[in-house]
């Protein structure tokens, strides 16, 4: 059973950044596509960022883009959110998942395509 572990979350000001990490605790990232997805108060759970296996693709929601970057690094087992100029509507608990499709060249947005997850790590975002 693979279990992710996210790290990075934490308090910040509108404006700000903050990195995510995302590792295992047993087993291989690797092969797989890596997401981000996040989940505020009185909200459902939305895809934030993913990418591929060998990292030459990256998805992003339209609200994150040019202010999130998703990145992996294979060597080390881990995936990262990079995440500038935050802003209150970011606050969530962010989750990150793994896919199922073992070499995929796409990124799938759909909670259904990713079959471990983590635990969660808290962002806020005080303005």
């Amino acid at each position: 059973q693979v279990q992710l572990v996210e790290s990075g979350g934490g308090l910040v000001q509108a404006g700000g950044s903050l990195r995510l990490s995302c590792a295992p605790s047993e087993g291989p990232l690797s092969y797989y596509p890596m997401a981000w997805f996040r989940q505020a108060p009185g909200k459902e759970r939305e895809f934030v960022a993913g990418i591929t296996w060998n990292g030459r693709t990256t998805s992003y929601t339209e609200s994150v883009k040019d202010r999130f970057t998703v990145s992996r690094d294979n060597a080390k087992n881990t995936v990262y959110l990079q995440m500038n100029s935050l802003k209150p509507e970011d606050m969530a608990v962010y989750y990150c998942a793994r896919g199922t499709g073992l070499f995929s060249a796409i990124v799938p947005t759909k909670e259904t395509h990713y079959d471990y997850w983590g635990q969660g790590t808290q962002v806020i975002v005080s303005s």
